[in-house]
Order: structure tokens, then C-alpha cells, then sequence
């Protein structure tokens, strides 16, 4: 079910910023409305909204401050959809976080800087890069089928998703139950009459060049001495692809490194064999046996 995104509109949490910016600026570049969700904008989001005003023409963009762990603001973003542009067709949960110290598996709840309070029971982590993703998902399929049209959903997985990595296992964790998650939602593609047809499918990229690698010191000390970076608008053109290529079917997860192939659901090669493995410093993980010892001696 392939969609020309001209005339539609989409929601992209997360957009103020990385991927979803320039997936945002594809978009309106096609003549594809975008409600911006995040909970702020860099400089070059706020010119882009500038770019492209709510009173204009052509093709508008929106900015609705988005806090993704909140489901009351989840649910706000698509009313604010609704009173602009009469709803959306494409949504994009595409917020995300890679392990900050503020959530962290080396770093437990109650454990500076870690913010997870033990108290609440919760992971920040998961709420944003799982609980966010499945809501969003579920509010986007209630929102095609009230308004009784077809949609699409691309999500952002990673190469994490097929990898092990020791120094982030919740971050590794998100992506494989995120693939898992895509895979499973497939059949929407086919539904029976009179169901609208909706499209759920993912890119996997490898490692991007982004503010959440370029303005995290800590995250960079992971980046081995060949990172291989993977631009922000290769993997916009993906996320296009998503949507209007016939043959990228619901279910489907693309990877995007040096190369862009399909990730196969049983037998795939995965990052290394098909070529899009990233390097990382494993000195690195000296900081999470220290973590570790430091727990251990009771510091």
C-alpha cells in the first residue's frame, strides 16, 4: 500500500532534532504537512517551522511541545493534528534515547546522576524508547480507523536491535523488542473488508551522526577509530521509502550503514555480515566493571 505523501500530513515525535528533523524536512519538502512533537527545537527546527508557516499554502509545519512519556500529551499531538489539518496519515514515534546517564543500566535508580526514581518503578529509558513507540502505535491505529483511511507507521529501530553491545543492554533490549514489535504487526498491512489498509515497518541504521552522539562527551567515548557514520538525511530517505515504495510491505526493517538491505526475519547475517557492523572502543567498558566494583565495595 504504497503513499504518495503530497497533501497528507504526518506526525513525528522527536523531530526537533537527528533523524526525525530530516525526515520532518523530506517530508515538507514533498508537500507533506508534519506536526513536529518534541519537547523542544534546535535552531535549525525552529527555521524550518519558520519555513513553512501554519497560514501558508503549500505544505505547513506545526510544532507541539511533546513530552513522550506522557500519554495525556501523546494523545494531545493528535488533536492538534485533527484542528490543523483535519488529522494524519503518516505517524512517526520516532522519538529516542541511546543510554544517558540519566537512565542508565550501570548507573541503578537512586544512583547519581541516574533520575529513574525507585519509587516509581520505572526505567526513563523504556518509556521512551518502548512504552512511546507501542502507545504511539496503538493511538495511530485508533486514530486510522475512526477515520476510516489508511496510514503508515515507520519506526526507528537500530542495528542494536540484532547486536549485543555491554555497555548499553537497555538501549540493546529496546531495539530487539522494537524489531519484535514491527515484525508482529505486519498482517495490518492485509486486513480483512472493510478495515483500512495500515502500514507498520522500521529502519535499522548504524551508527548516525547526530547531536545525540556529537553533544554527549560521554557517548563518544564509545565511537571506536572508525565510527562509521551514517548521515541523518541518508536515513530520512529510507524512512521515505517507508511509505511510497511498494515493496517495503508492513513488517519490514531496513538497515541503513554502508549499504541498505532488508534485515531478514530468521537467518539474517546481521550488522557484521552484511557489512553495516559498527566499531566501538571497547575500553569503554572499563567504566562498567568499574560501576560494577564500586557496588561491590559498597561505595
Amino acid at each position: 500500500m504504497a503513499m504518495n505523501v503530497q497533501g497528507k500530513t504526518a506526525i513525528i515525535t522527536g523531530a526537533g532534532s537527528g533523524i526525525n528533523f530530516c525526515f520532518a524536512k523530506l517530508l515538507l519538502s514533498k508537500g507533506c504537512n508534519v506536526l513536529i512533537a518534541d519537547l523542544a527545537l534546535r535552531p535549525e527546527a525552529e527555521a524550518l517551522v519558520s519555513q513553512y508557516p501554519s497560514k501558508s499554502s503549500g505544505a505547513k509545519a506545526v510544532f507541539q511541545k511533546t513530552d513522550v512519556t506522557d500519554w495525556a500529551q501523546l494523545d494531545k499531538m493528535f488533536e492538534v493534528s485533527i484542528e490543523h489539518f483535519g488529522g494524519a496519515d503518516i505517524v512517526c514515534p520516532g522519538a529516542g534515547v541511546y543510554e544517558p546517564p540519566w537512565s542508565n543500566f550501570w548507573l541503578p535508580p537512586g544512583t547519581p546522576p541516574s533520575k529513574d526514581n525507585p519509587a516509581e518503578s520505572r526505567y526513563a529509558l523504556i518509556d521512551i524508547n518502548i512504552t512511546h513507540p507501542i502507545r504511539v502505535t496503538q493511538m495511530a491505529i485508533s486514530h486510522f480507523l475512526s477515520h476510516k483511511k489508511p496510514g503508515c507507521i515507520p519506526h526507528i529501530t537500530s542495528v542494536a536491535g540484532q547486536s549485543p553491545f555491554f555497555p548499553t543492554p537497555v538501549y540493546v533490549a529496546s531495539k530487539h523488542a522494537l524489531n519484535g514489535f514491527v515484525r508482529s504487526l505486519a498482517p495490518l498491512e492485509t486486513p480483512p473488508s472493510p478495515l483500512p489498509k495500515i502500514r507498520v515497518n522500521a529502519v535499522a541504521p548504524a551508527r548516525i551522526l547526530t547531536p545525540l552522539w556529537t553533544d554527549n562527551p560521554e557517548k563518544m567515548r564509545m565511537v571506536g577509530k572508525e565510527p562509521g557514520w551514517v548521515t541523518p538525511e541518508a536515513v530520512a530517505e529510507v524512512m521515505l521509502g517507508l511509505v511510497e515504495k511498494e515493496e517495503w510491505v508492513g513488517g519490514t526493517i531496513m538497515e541503513i550503514g554502508k549499504t541498505v538491505r532488508e534485515v531478514k526475519a530468521f537467518d539474517d547475517p546481521g550488522p557484521r555480515g552484511g557489512e553495516n557492523n559498527v566499531e566501538n572502543d571497547l575500553g569503554y567498558q572499563d567504566e562498567m566493571w568499574e560501576s560494577l566494583k564500586k557496588q561491590f565495595d559498597g561505595v
